[in-house]
Parts: structure tokens; sequence; C-alpha cells
């Protein structure tokens, strides 16, 4: 049986606004999260990330399931839609760690912070994005959330 193997095409480097509480229950806490603007490099797409759109997570239990949607605007004028979903959780210490401002690595055993994204555009030049499954390691660095995006081959 074949082995997947990941590919880095691009990190995403999203500025976020301070969350917005919406509620839910005393098991589980509801929040959404702007993204304000931000920045995609690598070696298969450059582009920026447009403000508006922005995180919904669902916290149960210490871990956020996540789901953000936003658009990429890439350098050669293309617009790519992108839903991000995944999970995050984190040690208290690492999270502690993080609310003082430290990067943490994605590689950190205390963190676990991986999406799934999926692409929609139809860009000829873009369309390897909307058909292909990818996979995200993401951390918070500088006030950001970077995702390194690696496609599954």
């Amino acid at each position: 049986m074949m082995e997947p193997t990941l590919e880095f095409v691009f990190e995403i480097r999203a500025s976020i606004d301070p969350d917005h509480h919406i509620g839910r229950g005393p098991q589980e806490k509801l929040s959404f999260t702007p993204v304000s603007g931000g920045s995609v490099t690598g070696p298969r797409l450059n582009g920026t990330v447009l403000a508006g759109g922005g995180d919904w997570a669902v916290e149960r239990f210490g871990t956020a399931q996540l789901e953000a949607r936003y658009l990429i605007h890439a350098d050669d004028g293309a617009v790519i839609d992108i839903l991000n979903r995944g999970y995050f959780r984190a040690t208290p210490e690492v999270f502690e760690r993080m609310e003082r401002g430290e990067t943490v690595s994605e590689d950190d055993p205390g963190l676990y912070f991986r999406t799934a994204p999926v692409f929609q555009t139809d860009a000829r030049q873009h369309r390897w994005l909307a058909e292909h499954q990818f996979v995200g390691l993401a951390r918070d660095e500088d006030g950001d959330v970077c995702i390194r995006v690696y496609l599954v081959t």
C-alpha cells in the first residue's frame, strides 16, 4: 500500500483581531476571531490574506474545533476562497507561554494545532488547489496565526 507524502506549498500568516465570546453552555464555548489581513508566501503560491472572514471556534473540554473562512488574493490577481477546519489543543504550560506572546513551534509536544484547508477558485493557474487534499501545521507567532500548508501526494 502506498504511503502518503507531504509537499510544502506555502505558509499563510493571518493577522487576527481580538476574539468575540458568543456563548453556548457550561460544557462548551463558542467564539469568533476576525481575520484582518495577512500574507501567503511559498514555492507554489504568493499573495495576501484579505480582511474579512474569520474563525469560529467551539471549545469542549480543552480542545477547540475550528472552522475558518477567508479569501486569498494571489499576486497574479486571482481570488481564492479557503475553508480551513481543524483542532487546537495546548497543555496549560504551552497555553501560558502563548498568552505571554511567546512563539510555540508546531512540533512542540504540548501543542496540537492542525488544519485541513479546502480551496475554491476558477483561476486556471490555481485549479490544483481545488483538486487536491492539504493539511496545515499551525502556530501563533507575533499575534498572527501561521499555517504551513502541505499538499498530500
